[in-house]
């Protein structure tokens, strides 16, 4: 079955740096696109960067220039860098992957505060 577990979320100040790690397994990794979403209380869920099989990656514009997202195929895992952090960017983080169905990791809880 599809698994994929999120780690990396934490408390950090605005300005610092955080990386989201994702494991996946139960597919065969390098075939599928692989996405980040995040949902802050009281908002709907929303997808922050996605990576396709090939290395082609999207991001929301609120996150440009600050958020970095790649996989590394040989270890089925896929990243969020995420640097100059806001506090609009606190938020639980999951991870996506759309299958013969949508999975989601359990997400990640991301809050930046002083």
């Amino acid at each position: 079955q599809v698994q994929l577990v999120e780690s990396g979320g934490g408390l950090v100040q605005p300005g610092g740096s955080l990386r989201l790690s994702c494991a996946a397994s139960g597919i065969i990794f390098r075939f599928y696109a692989m996405g980040w979403y995040r949902q802050a209380p009281g908002k709907q869920r929303e997808l922050v960067a996605s990576i396709s099989s090939g290395g082609s990656t999207t991001y929301i514009n609120s996150v440009k220039g600050r958020f970095t997202i790649s996989r590394d195929n040989a270890k089925n895992m896929v990243y969020l860098q995420m640097n100059n952090l806001k506090p609009e960017d606190t938020a639980v983080y999951f991870c996506y992957v759309a299958g013969n169905k949508d999975y989601w990791g359990q997400g990640t809880q991301v809050t930046v505060s002083i």
